[in-house]
C-alpha cells in the first residue's frame, strides 16, 4: 500500500476500520437474522459478505386449495 507523505499508516488503518464499520452497520440495518463475513487477504480486507436468513414459523405452511369447479 502506498501512502501519501502526509498520511501515516495509523491514519490509513483508522480510515479502513471506519469504512468496514460503516459497511457492517449498513448491512446490519437490513438484516433480521444472518451473518456478516469479513475476508482478509495478506492482512487487508478484500470482501465483506452478508448472509441473510428468513425465519418461517413451523405452523405457517401454505394452504393448498382445490381449484374452483365450473358452475
Amino acid at each position: 500500500m502506498t501512502l501519501p507523505n502526509n498520511t501515516t499508516k495509523t491514519d490509513a488503518n483508522d480510515k479502513t476500520t471506519q469504512e468496514i464499520l460503516r459497511a457492517v452497520d449498513l448491512i446490519k440495518q437490513g438484516t433480521g437474522y444472518g451473518s456478516v463475513e469479513v475476508t482478509l487477504h495478506e492482512g487487508r480486507v478484500t470482501q465483506i459478505e452478508k448472509r441473510e436468513k428468513f425465519r418461517v414459523a413451523p405452523d405457517s405452511k401454505p394452504k393448498l386449495t382445490a381449484p374452483a369447479e365450473p358452475q
